[in-house]
């Protein structure tokens, strides 16, 4: 009889102890169990407030950490915030509490009343929206590194010949630079170098080939090959009321003993309405042996059987040179070769409405 007595007094403690264990679980799940940490903020036994309220100076510490982005000459330095990065304390306390919900009643209640760790390191939860990046690359990064390359070139500005020499240039690859970025990000470290490819122009200084210039001012032409001058030769350009054209043109054919044919023809008053319709080759040809035919209206560099007149202002608008050296001249200047003529004559660069010639 005493034995069941001792049985049942056993079961009514164990019962009352398994009761109260259970009710003091319940009571405690608004706790995170012993041996959990935040970003290694200890949590333990912190209710849902307090652990965020725990874990806020880690969250800003990692959101004011930050990079140095270096692309070309140039560097920025920005903090996660700055290139959206973006944490959720709650994420992270929520999967503490989850852990509570892996283990049994019994198993939590032990933990809680032993204060055993259950060894729990959590991070936080952080993403990398690619939003803030990807303006802050084309928008702050991309212009600042960028530079357009350059062609080699004659050009003119004003009276004035210029020569330009090839650039090299450069562009950022938009896309690899964000990713570049955001791996930077998410691996922690505190600067990244963004790669600048560069822009090579389609005219370099050694491709240049020939180019053709005349100097009204002077009277006189070079041959250039890049931008060194090959040959250098006297010449006669358009007398007053006539122009030789300033710009930048093209040897668009060429011809070796030449006919001249008239301007003129049809045309009464015209400066050479009296002279025959065609002139063949010949000493008296007013275009000598040899002739470049510009895409300059009826403009042509061409000898003259006229050779006093080299070194003055005398043509009709074409560029006469020796005839010796404008067979010199020919072979050395292909077909499209750039012609480019600037200066003035003394009279300035004034626009006469006349038929061009010899």
């Amino acid at each position: 009889m005493w034995l069941l007595v001792v049985l049942v007094s056993m079961a009514v403690v164990i019962s009352a102890t398994a009761a109260a264990s259970y009710a003091y679980d319940r009571a405690t799940t608004d706790r995170i169990l012993p041996g959990v940490t935040i970003a290694g903020v200890d949590v333990s036994g912190m209710t849902r407030d307090q652990a965020l309220r725990a874990v806020t100076p880690a969250v800003k510490a990692a959101l004011a950490r930050s990079v140095t982005v270096r692309a070309a000459d140039h560097r920025w330095k920005l903090t996660m915030a700055d290139l959206g990065m973006r944490i959720s304390a709650e994420r992270a306390v929520n999967k503490a509490f989850r852990l509570s919900a892996g283990l049994s009643w019994m198993s939590r209640v032990y933990h809680r009343i032993t204060h055993h760790s259950v060894h729990a390191s959590l991070g936080l939860a952080v993403s990398y929206p690619r939003d803030a990046v990807q303006h802050f690359v084309s928008d702050v990064v991309a212009p600042a590194v960028a530079k357009k390359s350059r062609d080699a070139e004659f050009s003119i500005d004003g009276n004035q010949l210029v020569m330009r020499h090839s650039r090299v240039g450069a562009t950022l690859p938009v896309t690899a630079a964000g990713h570049a970025i955001v791996a930077a990000m998410q691996a922690g470290r505190s600067a990244v170098q963004l790669k600048v490819q560069t822009v090579e122009p389609t005219v370099t200084d050694s491709s240049l080939g020939k180019t053709i210039t005349v100097d009204e001012t002077t009277n006189t032409l070079h041959l250039w090959n890049g931008f060194k001058v090959e040959r250098t030769y006297p010449v006669a350009t358009a007398r007053y009321g006539f122009t030789t054209p300033i710009g930048v043109w093209q040897v668009v054919n060429k011809v070796e003993n030449p006919s001249w044919i008239n301007p003129c023809l049809g045309q009464p008053g015209c400066w050479a309405a009296s002279e025959p319709a065609m002139i063949p080759p010949g000493p008296d040809n007013p275009l000598g042996t040899r002739a470049l035919y510009l895409d300059a209206p009826g403009i042509r560099i061409h000898g003259t059987p006229e050779d006093s007149s080299i070194g003055t202002y005398a043509s009709h608008g074409c560029i006469r040179m020796h005839i010796p050296d404008s067979e010199a001249l020919y072979p050395l200047v292909p077909v499209g070769t750039r012609v480019v003529i600037y200066g003035a004559p003394p009279w300035g660069n004034i626009t006469f409405n006349s038929t061009t010639g010899t």
